[in-house]
């Protein structure tokens, strides 16, 4: 792509449909099985042409976020100049649009957009899974399409199926959740896996009977989380509702976009404080 043109990617949300926690490596890693899909809803990545590097945070939910090496954007910009010896010369807006701190992967997913719009600026190969996976654990996943399947700390990665045309419904009570909380107040690290995930991924009913072990722990730490999957779990044609990843998002499937868009009017007029989003699956 021509350097005089702007690039945007959307760095998708990702959706943890079931997060099984099977086990705890000696280096202090869990275990994870997990069903993984992203959303169309996401951040923005808007990479243009500049002499120097220069990274700006717009959006909703831009108040606080670091513009320093401490970022994801960043880290992932500079890597991909140093692997591919290329200087910097970009500019990279974010357009912060989900919470922060809300397990649905905002900042691995912004890494993964910057990789790949600096791979379309550049002409450059995307790095393999292993090179991704140093920045953090759950990058390769947002690189993916359709249903995945993720397991280990996060680096083996199965494609199972296109998107099914579901309508998802993502609400988050605007209430940041630390992720080294909720797996310290894990109090069992060997969970049962997920059995027959490759046949029955698309099934809703199957999937229903699936967990997010990281549920309950999240719950203790901020009881909001139960007051939206209740929320949820009462609303006509809601057929699946959990927390993804380790919160303080929950997600409702629904059969279709136009269900999840009705539940997501009457969600948020009842709780306006509320961050609610009807999107589809990618």
């Amino acid at each position: 792509m021509p350097k005089s043109k702007r690039i945007r990617i959307t760095a998708h949300a990702k959706v943890n449909l079931a997060l099984h926690v099977v086990g705890q490596r000696a280096n202090g890693y869990h275990e994870l099985q997990s069903l993984v899909c992203l959303t169309e809803f996401g951040d923005q990545i808007q990479l243009s042409p500049e002499i120097d590097f220069t990274f700006k945070v717009t959006g909703p939910y831009s108040l606080g976020i670091p513009l320093d090496d401490s970022n994801l954007v960043v880290q992932a910009a500079k890597f991909m100049a140093q692997k591919h010896s290329r200087s910097l010369d970009c500019k990279i807006v974010l357009e912060k649009n989900l919470p922060i701190a809300s397990g649905i992967g905002g900042g691995s997913s912004d890494a993964a957009a910057v990789v790949k719009a600096l791979s379309q600026y550049w002409c450059v190969p995307v790095p393999n899974a292993d090179e991704l996976m140093a920045m953090g654990a759950d990058i390769p996943v947002c690189m993916t399409t359709g249903l995945t399947l993720m397991e280990g700390a996060g680096e083996k990665i199965m494609h199972l199926s296109d998107a099914p045309n579901w309508g998802l419904l993502l609400i988050n009570p605007n209430v940041g959740v630390s992720t080294p909380a909720v797996f310290n107040a894990l109090s069992n690290k060997n969970n049962p896996p997920m059995h027959n995930v490759i046949e029955k991924c698309v099934d809703v009913a199957w999937l229903w009977h699936q967990r997010n072990d990281l549920e309950l722990p999240s719950m203790a730490i901020v009881p909001e989380v139960s007051a939206v999957i209740d929320v949820l779990s009462s609303t006509p044609h809601c057929q699946v509702a959990r927390m993804s990843g380790s919160g303080a998002t929950c997600f409702g499937i629904f059969t279709s976009i136009a269900e999840a868009n009705t539940a997501a009017e009457s969600i948020q007029y009842a709780h306006p404080n509320w961050w609610v989003v009807a999107t589809k699956l990618i």
